[in-house]
């Protein structure tokens, strides 16, 4: 299933229209996308068992078209977990030692927004960093890397975005504030459930400035896979149903270039992972 939030109201969506889940379920299942993660698998079996006529028209072609339409697929996780130089490449490029474990920071959830929401830039040097996100949804401590997979429920796309001044004006950099800003975690444009993925350390990822490709990679380059990430945190911190995990970036990062490049206003900034859509924020 693929699992968007309209106007606040959660709706499964369909090549042939959206299906208002709390309506179509006759009250049954919650409105909102947050309250329905931790029951997701009775969510898709009611779904899938009796699939309900669709409540709206619109398709997911046309969502596509007109991102506006999409809220955040969720807004109130508990815990999110950002994994910072997960990719060799990117690694390689910002001229860092490669970490041994999976290095962690937190973005705090004022900074979530939507799939196609204007950002406004703050003063600084603000850089994109393209990402799979995976959401939770059995909680557990102390997984293990055999069963780590089973306790996501669902992907979608994030963008990590990042002021750099601040980021980087202390010794060692401060990363969470400086990618917590108001609009910084970009997130959509729907959950894709888990059963719809069938290798999510296979996807194609990138993104673009303006239509000129600044990110391009695979999810398969990461040096540190989903089980592994799921492991570790798990080993330290409890992880409950919707804690999302950023689980890192490729290479292609504007602070590496030659000469360096951030967002400017006016600009476009199209994120895509393979299965999982699209996202276009704008700048402001």
């Amino acid at each position: 299933m693929k699992i968007a939030s309209i106007n606040k109201r959660a709706v499964i969506v369909t090549e042939h229209g959206l299906i208002d889940i709390n309506r179509a379920s006759g009250g049954k299942f919650s409105s909102s996308t947050d309250e329905l993660i931790p029951i997701l698998d009775s969510v898709r079996a009611w779904y899938e068992t009796e699939p309900p006529a669709p409540t709206d028209p619109r398709s997911q072609a046309e969502l596509e078209a007109d991102l506006s339409q999409l809220d955040p697929p969720l807004t109130r996780p508990r815990q999110i977990f950002a994994i910072g130089l997960n990719y060799k490449s990117h690694v390689e490029e910002v001229a860092m030692a490669m970490p041994s474990s999976p290095m962690i920071f937190t973005k705090f959830a004022s900074a979530i927004t939507g799939p196609s929401a204007s950002v406004e830039l703050p003063p600084g040097s603000v850089d994109w960093e393209v990402e799979m996100v995976a959401v939770i949804g059995r909680a557990g401590r102390n997984i293990d890397r055999d069963s780590a997979l089973e306790h996501i429920c669902a992907y979608c796309i994030g963008q990590d975005l990042s002021e750099r001044d601040h980021q980087l004006e202390n010794t060692p950099p401060q990363f969470s504030m400086a990618k917590s800003h108001k609009g910084f975690a970009p997130i959509g444009p729907w959950l894709t459930t888990a059963d719809e993925i069938a290798d999510p350390q296979n996807l194609a990822i990138s993104c673009d400035i303006d239509g000129e490709m600044v990110q391009d990679s695979r999810t398969s380059m990461m040096l540190f896979d989903l089980p592994a990430q799921i492991a570790y945190l798990s080993s330290i911190c409890e992880l409950f149903p919707g804690d999302i995990i950023f689980t890192g970036t490729p290479e292609g990062v504007g602070m590496s270039r030659s000469p360096q490049r951030f967002l400017q206003k006016g600009e476009t900034l199209t994120s895509r992972i393979e299965s999982l859509g699209t996202m276009k924020n704008t700048f402001i």
